[in-house]
């Protein structure tokens, strides 16, 4: 009878050079790059709903109506402050800037502690003067100590849905002071 004989086959040796060689290129790449993608958030706040105690004045609130071709700020709500119209480049947004600058150094001059805005906004606004109307209300760039800083104006941000009913009533002699 033959024996047949088995062979014995070694077993292959696995060579993970070149994969260490990757891992010790792509992990610092990696993690270096984390630090240059950054995630912007902004955070939107619900509106603030006044308690029925009739000692308590009902809060005063700051809108910006964002319509198609122009920006209305209203303080109190419905109460027209500042029309902005729009230009052939869209809306004038470093216009608001300054005019809220402004009102929130009149704010604090009256002592009114406000940091909340309400923005109402037509169905067809696009998304990205959204954006730009929440960065515009939220800050501004200041230069503090040589060094350029956001300085906060309204960063406590509500979004809601625009008037149907487009007229506003004209401001009162208190709101003109402002």
């Amino acid at each position: 009878m033959r024996r047949h004989r088995r062979l014995k086959k070694e077993d292959a040796e696995l060579d993970i050079t070149s994969f260490m060689n990757l891992m010790i290129v792509l992990v610092p790449v990696l993690l270096l790059s984390l630090v240059f993608s950054q995630v912007r958030i902004l955070n939107l706040q619900l509106p603030v709903l006044a308690e029925s105690d009739p000692q308590q004045e009902e809060p005063k609130v700051l809108e910006l109506v964002i319509a198609e071709g122009q920006l209305t700020l209203n303080y109190p709500a419905g109460i027209l402050l500042k029309q902005f119209a729009s230009t052939d480049k869209g809306y004038d947004f470093s216009l608001l800037s300054t005019y809220l600058q402004d009102l929130k150094l009149t704010f604090q001059q009256q002592g009114i502690e406000k940091n909340d805005i309400v923005l109402l906004l037509e169905p067809d606004i696009e998304y990205q003067t959204i954006v730009t109307a929440m960065d515009t209300v939220k800050s501004y760039k200041a230069v503090v100590a040589a060094n350029l800083v956001d300085a906060e104006l309204f960063p406590m941000i509500s979004l809601g849905d625009a008037p149907v009913d487009t007229t506003i009533t004209q401001p009162s002699a208190e709101v003109s002071q402002l």
